[in-house]
C-alpha cells in the first residue's frame, strides 16, 4: 500500500537502482504492508542524495535500508517475519 499525503507511512524503504537487495526487500516491504494495511514509502538514495547529501553518505554501504516509525529497522535484508512484529506494535 503506497503512501498518500493524508496517511504518513509507517514504513521507509531506502534502495538503489540496480540493486538485487533492494528488489528482495521491496518485494517483503510491499507484502508485509499490505497484509497489514500500513503504508510504506519507498526512496531512490541516488536521487535523494541531491538534497540530502548526508543521506547518501551514512547509507550508500547499507542498503536496502528499512526504517520503522522513522527509527532504522533493517539492512541488507528484510525479514517478514521481524516485520510484521515490529508492524504489530503499537506506534511511538
Amino acid at each position: 500500500m503506497e503512501r498518500t499525503a493524508a496517511a504518513p507511512a509507517r514504513v521507509r524503504l531506502l534502495t538503489r537502482t540496480g540493486c538485487h537487495l533492494c528488489e528482495e526487500a521491496r518485494a517483503v516491504v510491499a507484502q508485509v504492508c499490505a497484509e497489514a494495511g500500513e503504508m510504506y514509502e519507498e526512496v531512490d538514495l541516488d536521487r535523494a542524495a541531491a538534497d540530502d547529501p548526508d543521506l547518501l553518505r551514512r547509507y550508500t554501504d547499507e542498503v536496502p535500508v528499512a526504517f520503522v516509525d522513522g527509527a532504522q529497522h533493517a539492512y541488507w535484508r528484510v525479514d517478514p517475519a521481524r516485520l510484521r512484529a515490529a508492524l504489530a506494535r503499537a506506534r511511538t
